[in-house]
């Protein structure tokens, strides 16, 4: 999976694409991308559909604000 689209999806969000980002991340089902997913609906208020995307992703749903998750998804696709 290239990554490039890991990034730009959460760039499009921060940027105020929130709808962007949702149409180009819900095409990806690896582990990351659920992960980008859960915090798009976290972020939406979503909360009972950000919990499905945690648990596709394998994690749990933070209790930390969203400016600390965004940091924690660009540090691990960057990191890998």
């Amino acid at each position: 999976m290239n990554r490039s689209i890991y990034i730009q999806a959460l760039q499009m969000e921060k940027n105020g694409d929130w709808d962007g980002s949702h149409r180009l991340i819900q095409q990806y089902h690896t582990a990351e991308a659920c992960w980008i997913h859960a915090y798009l609906h976290r972020v939406e208020g979503d909360l009972g559909n950000a919990g499905y995307w945690y648990a596709r992703a394998g994690k749990s749903m933070p209790q930390y604000d969203l400016n600390r998750e965004w940091q924690e998804l660009m540090e691990s696709i960057n990191k890998e």
